[in-house]
């Protein structure tokens, strides 16, 4: 895939997609949010690409959202009626939101590898990713506050179901930062490597490890994981029951099955 602010590319099962504004420190603008939307759908629909690793070229992750595109906001939601100002504005919030929910729409797990700083919007972008790893030199900061704003594309709804609603407080309360070591202590990540080439290698192998499996039954595994999340037990339970009843007898499971009679490794269609 061809984009100006991101570089997309797949190798064997591994789709690896990366922020690449780099002499920007990554800033997200209005067109990378758009490009991130056509990147998760163009993994979604790719039947070759297993599993999405998101990262970013250069020293950092992200810095956040670029000043200059919330500078021009203004700009792009005028109108001569208030009203319909307002109601420009809101419809762009739900666009920026919806790029950041298509990571959790993608039928594929989608692991963000960071390093540097992951700051702002950087924060609402990995929250919406199915795993998190770091390198010890990662900053995250929930730093909306510090220019006099409420996140409003996912943080603050994703957050707490990862830290906690107390820490998840903490932090956008105060704006502060949280290193690596930290934010592994906070489970924000799974875990904290050493270095930025450590924490690719991990992310490959884990990678690695999850396109091996029956793809069919890790997109299952996201949904089902999704939904529990925000829905009851007895919902999430219904729900499971119906999509095995779908999806269980497919041609993976009596692969898997001969895979581990003569101690193969299992091939599974895309």
């Amino acid at each position: 895939m061809s984009y100006e602010r991101l570089d997309a590319r797949l190798d064997g099962a591994v789709a690896t997609i990366a922020l690449n504004r780099p002499d920007r420190g990554n800033a997200l603008d209005l067109p990378m949010w758009h490009e991130l939307r056509a990147a998760m759908q163009w993994l979604d629909e790719t039947p070759e690409a297993r599993v999405g690793v998101l990262t970013g070229h250069g020293n950092h992750f992200t810095t956040g959202i670029d000043l200059a595109s919330l500078a021009a906001v203004s700009a792009k939601v005028a109108d001569p009626c208030d009203g319909r100002a307002r109601e420009k504005l809101r419809h762009l919030i739900l666009e920026l939101q919806g790029a950041f929910t298509a990571i959790e729409r993608c039928r594929k797990p989608v692991i963000a590898a960071i390093h540097g700083a992951c700051i702002g919007g950087g924060v609402d972008l990995v929250t919406a990713c199915d795993l998190r790893y770091c390198s010890a030199d990662a900053v995250f900061s929930v730093r909306e506050i510090d220019i006099g704003m409420t996140a409003d594309v996912g943080t603050l709804q994703r957050l707490p179901r990862l830290v906690g609603e107390g820490m998840a407080r903490e932090l956008a309360y105060t704006g502060r930062n949280v290193d690596g070591a930290e934010a592994q202590a906070l489970r924000l990540v799974n875990r904290c490597f050493e270095t930025k080439s450590e924490l690719l290698a991990g992310v490959r192998e884990i990678a690695a490890a999850i396109a091996a499996k029956s793809p069919l039954a890790i997109r299952g595994t996201k949904e089902m994981i999704t939904y529990a999340r925000d829905h009851s037990v007895a919902d999430a339970l219904n729900y499971v029951a119906t999509w095995n009843a779908a999806m269980l007898l497919s041609a993976d499971l009596p692969e898997a099955m001969a895979a581990a009679r003569e101690k193969r490794a299992p091939k599974f269609r895309d």
